[in-house]
Protein backbone atom coordinates (compact mmCIF):
# COMPACT_ATOMS: atom_id res chain seq x y z
CA UNK A 1 0.00 0.00 0.00
CA UNK A 2 1.27 3.47 -0.87
CA UNK A 3 2.12 5.94 1.87
CA UNK A 4 -0.22 8.91 1.80
CA UNK A 5 0.96 12.48 2.25
CA UNK A 6 0.19 13.96 5.66
CA UNK A 7 -2.03 16.63 4.15
CA UNK A 8 -4.57 14.07 2.89
CA UNK A 9 -6.99 13.37 5.71
CA UNK A 10 -10.31 11.57 5.31
CA UNK A 11 -12.26 14.76 6.03
CA UNK A 12 -10.24 16.82 3.57
CA UNK A 13 -10.53 14.16 0.86
CA UNK A 14 -14.31 14.01 1.26
CA UNK A 15 -14.59 17.79 1.30
CA UNK A 16 -12.61 18.04 -1.95
CA UNK A 17 -14.84 15.53 -3.73
CA UNK A 18 -18.08 17.18 -2.71
CA UNK A 19 -16.73 20.70 -3.34
CA UNK A 20 -15.72 19.86 -6.90
CA UNK A 21 -17.35 21.81 -9.71
CA UNK A 22 -19.11 18.68 -10.94
CA UNK A 23 -20.56 17.85 -7.53
CA UNK A 24 -21.56 21.44 -6.80
CA UNK A 25 -23.35 21.58 -10.15
CA UNK A 26 -25.42 18.48 -9.44
CA UNK A 27 -23.40 16.24 -11.72
CA UNK A 28 -21.83 12.82 -11.42
CA UNK A 29 -18.53 11.95 -9.71
CA UNK A 30 -16.71 8.62 -9.91
CA UNK A 31 -14.08 7.24 -7.53
CA UNK A 32 -12.28 3.90 -7.33
CA UNK A 33 -13.57 1.71 -4.52
CA UNK A 34 -10.04 0.82 -3.41
CA UNK A 35 -9.21 4.51 -2.96
CA UNK A 36 -12.38 5.17 -0.99
CA UNK A 37 -11.74 2.19 1.27
CA UNK A 38 -8.08 3.15 1.77
CA UNK A 39 -8.65 6.84 2.45
CA UNK A 40 -11.97 7.13 4.30
CA UNK A 41 -13.69 3.76 4.47
CA UNK A 42 -16.80 2.60 2.68
CA UNK A 43 -19.28 3.38 5.47
CA UNK A 44 -17.98 6.91 6.08
CA UNK A 45 -18.03 7.64 2.35
CA UNK A 46 -21.61 6.47 1.86
CA UNK A 47 -22.71 8.31 5.00
CA UNK A 48 -21.13 11.57 3.77
CA UNK A 49 -22.89 11.27 0.42
CA UNK A 50 -26.21 10.41 2.05
CA UNK A 51 -26.00 13.42 4.39
CA UNK A 52 -25.78 15.59 1.30
CA UNK A 53 -28.80 13.92 -0.29
CA UNK A 54 -26.68 12.18 -2.93
CA UNK A 55 -27.03 8.63 -4.20
CA UNK A 56 -24.13 6.21 -4.62
CA UNK A 57 -24.03 3.14 -6.85
CA UNK A 58 -21.28 0.56 -7.07
CA UNK A 59 -20.16 -0.96 -10.34
CA UNK A 60 -17.13 -3.21 -10.76
CA UNK A 61 -14.26 -1.16 -9.30
CA UNK A 62 -15.98 2.20 -8.95
CA UNK A 63 -18.44 4.14 -6.88
CA UNK A 64 -20.57 6.50 -8.94
CA UNK A 65 -22.02 9.39 -6.96
CA UNK A 66 -25.05 11.19 -8.32
CA UNK A 67 -24.71 14.62 -6.73
CA UNK A 68 -28.39 15.46 -6.82
CA UNK A 69 -31.62 14.03 -5.46
CA UNK A 70 -33.14 13.14 -8.82
CA UNK A 71 -34.37 9.57 -9.41
CA UNK A 72 -32.00 7.08 -11.00
CA UNK A 73 -33.49 4.92 -13.74
CA UNK A 74 -31.57 2.00 -15.15
CA UNK A 75 -31.97 1.99 -18.93
CA UNK A 76 -30.46 -1.41 -19.66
Amino acid sequence: MAVLPDHITPDRWLAQIFASREAMGGGVVKRKIRDVERLVGRDAFVEAATRRGFQVVENHRHFVIFCNGKPIRRVR
